[in-house]
Parts: structure tokens; sequence; C-alpha cells
């Protein structure tokens, strides 16, 4: 007999079914709630609340495990690249040579933008936020593709948009940097791979070239795997949300550009750099962070440690440590922030405080100190995160066009005065 949960309200008891995915999740489907009690459940920030059944990823906080449709993450950082996990997020499986070789064909055709789009970038402040430029940018495909806003379209024209998705933003994330920095952009080259691709746009400059390094292109390439979904957290949620009303793809993933630029979400990596440099203009002192962080009446929280959903280990910081060692060594960077990173690392990994309060440095952590390292600046942190992210999003608005889901429509609880009567302006006190 299938399992059931009961509520009783009163002397009725209503039974629900229980949902039990493949590694043994369980839920209470109340779809029919409502509808049959009059009653709605609240949960402020749906933190108990599954939105939608997926295959996409399998996140365990309590374990410490990522999946991306079944594959470890740490297999898929250590043998893949970020191409081919984008393929499996999207269509389900890894892809064979024959699909691989058509698919980064194609986006690496598609990385070229239309010239029109130049006028956008020169039409922006020169302060403008590159997050900005990213996600109205990203919009803006949607008037280049009028073909593209049907989302029931067949399934190769669906397809076109994805490749197209992918190979831009990788366009359209480099020419915001260079139009915050006021340099001429750079086109994209095909004779580089993706990685190689964006990292030449964002630093060649017309008087010479830009020679991407191995070990920089490889940590780039892992840390946009790392990043490339996560399961139904803000953004993501939004992709789908905005989706659900058969917005087309660009509209989508651009409100999840908007929704990962928010401090609490793409944030975390810029926040750990920012404190770093308050606590060099302070005078570095290390210790005196330390003992504030440990004051649990301090306000002071040092960012990049701990995660709200990993409560034991990020296994994304284990496999993203070797890389910022890696390119720290290869690079040689004197650069005194870089210094008190490795000393707050060394700190945590070795401070009882810290141990036991699962305070570990965490994916957003080593992010930030190698993008720093590469020459990214901290503006451009959450636009490389959408870069990362932007296959996990395509890979759930498609999946939730495929299962027809409906439109989302959260309730709500009113607070508000009850009806009382319009009184003209002269009366009122």
């Amino acid at each position: 007999m299938s399992e059931t949960a009961k509520i009783q309200l009163g002397d009725e008891i209503f039974e629900f079914p229980v949902i039990t995915g493949t590694e043994n999740e369980k839920a209470i489907d109340i779809t029919t709630l409502r509808a049959k009690t009059g009653y709605i459940t609240l949960d402020s920030g749906y933190k108990n609340t599954g939105a939608t059944t997926s295959s996409i990823t399998f996140l365990n906080g309590e374990e410490g495990i990522l999946r991306y449709s079944g594959y470890p993450i740490e297999q898929l950082a250590e043998k893949s690249t970020f191409l081919e996990v984008a393929y499996l997020l999207i269509y389900g499986e890894l892809p064979t040579k024959a699909q691989f070789d058509h698919w980064t064909h194609k986006i690496t055709r598609h990385t070229l933008i239309h010239e029109d789009m130049k006028d956008f970038f020169g039409a922006f402040p020169s302060k403008a936020h590159p997050m900005g430029v990213l996600a109205s940018n990203l919009i803006s495909l949607s008037t280049f593709y009028p073909e593209s806003l049907d989302p029931d379209r067949e399934d190769s024209a669906v397809d076109l948009t994805i490749m197209r998705l992918i190979a831009k933003i990788s366009t359209i994330a480099a020419w915001s940097y260079k139009n915050s920095v006021g340099h001429p952009v750079v086109y994209p080259h095909n004779k580089y791979n993706y990685c190689e691709n964006f990292l030449n746009m964002m630093f060649s400059m017309p008087t010479e070239d830009y020679e991407p390094d191995p070990v920089v292109v490889r940590a780039l390439d892992q840390l946009l795997i790392l990043h490339a979904d996560h399961e139904q957290n803000c953004s993501t949620s939004t992709v789908r949300i905005v989706g659900s009303s058969k917005a087309n793809l660009y509209s989508a993933v651009a409100a999840g550009a908007a929704a990962l630029w928010g401090p609490l979400h793409g944030g975390a990596n810029q926040a750990v750099i920012e404190m770093l440099e308050n606590i060099q203009r302070d005078g570095g002192g290390m210790q005196k962070w330390i003992v504030k962080a440990k004051d649990k009446d301090d306000p002071f929280r040092i960012m990049g440690f701990g995660h709200r959903v990993y409560k034991n280990f990020d296994p994304r910081a284990t496999i993203i440590k070797k890389s910022c060692d890696d390119v720290l060594n290869k690079l040689g960077i004197n650069d005194p922030i870089l210094e008190l990173a490795k000393q707050l690392e060394e700190v945590a990994l070795s401070d009882d405080y810290f141990i036991s309060r699962s305070l570990y440095p965490n994916v957003d952590f080593y992010s930030g100190i190698i993008y720093r390292a590469m020459g990214i600046p901290t503006q451009m942190f959450t636009v490389m995160f959408a870069m990362g992210r932007l296959p996990g999003w395509i890979a759930q608005w498609k999946e939730m066009i495929a299962n027809k889901e409906p439109i989302g429509r959260p309730r709500q609880i009113y607070t508000g005065a009850t009806e009382r009567p319009y009184v003209p302006m002269a009366k009122r006190k």
C-alpha cells in the first residue's frame, strides 16, 4: 500500500500521498490541499516546499553530495569539460564523440554577436555594473531572434537557441567588462576553446595578444563546471517560474541573472574579497579578525566559510582548492590580499573553533581568490557565476517546458486591513 500523510483539521482527517525520489527523498504531495480543505501551507522562503520534481541535479547537504544526472561532481570536475557538462545537464546524458563534436562546433560558430549590439554597450554609462549590462543584453538577444519567442517550437529550433545562448554569453560577459574599463572590445576567435576564447576577449589589447595559460584555463573550466547547477536555488527557481508563463528562454535566463545579482545569492565570492580588503585596510592583522569572528556579540562574520546547504563540507571546495593552489603557484602573484586569504585558510583548517562548527572554506572562498589571481575584478564575479550557471538554468527551463508544468502562482496569507469605505480627501485626517 502506498505511504500517505494525514492532516487533521477539527474532526476531519485528510490523506495526501507521499512521493519518494530515486535517492529516497520524501515529500508530501499537497497539490490538492486547498481543493480538499480550503487551507494552504505557509512556508516563508520555500525552505520546506518542493516546487517540482527534477532529474537534473541531486544535492545532499548533510553528506556533502552533489551529482549532475547521477555523475559525482568530483568525477566531472576532474575528467570532463564545461561544454561536456553543459550538454549532460541539458540533455541528461554524456554526449557521444559525434554529438560532442557537433555541439562544440555549433557553439564555437555562434560566439559572435550581432554588430548592432555594440550600440547597446556604448549606450551604457562607463561605470555601469557588468551584471546589469549582461542581464540587459541577454534579454535583448530575443529581439534579434524573434523566431525564438515561442518555447513550444520543434526541438531543433530550441536546440539552436540553447547553443546561441551558451556561445554568446561569453562574448557578452567579456564585452561588459571591456565596457566597464573603457577598452575596445575584442572579437571571439574560433581557434580557441570556450574558456580560452573568453579569457582572450577579456584580456587581449590592440597592442598585445593575450596568451591563455593552460593552468588558468583549466581552473576556469573547473569553476564553470562547479557552478553549472545547484538544484532549486533562488535564480534557478526564478528561471522556472518566469518560464512557466511561456516567456522565451532569453527572458527567463535574464531573470535568473537578475536574481543571481543579489548579494545573498551570487555575490558571496565578491564578499570574500571585499572582507579581505577591509582587513588589509585595517592593517592586515588577521588575529584581531579571528577574535571578532569568534565573539558571538560581534556582528563581524568571516565570508566564504560554511554553507547554508552543506552542513559538513562543500564538495566543490575540496575540488577547487587544488586549482586555487595551482593558479597561485603558476602565476606567482605578489598580492597582499591573496596572502591574507592563505592566512585565513590556515587558521580555519586548524582552529578547533572553526572545525567544530563546520566553518570550512567553501567554493565561494576559493573562487574569489582564483578570479582575483586571474585579474578578474570583483564586479565581474557575479557575471562569471552567471556564465557557469547558464547550462543549469537552460536545463531547468527545458525540463519545465517538457513536463508541461503549470504557471507558477504562489498563494499568500493576507494580513492587511479588512474592508473599509473610501473617504474623500477633504475628510481625511
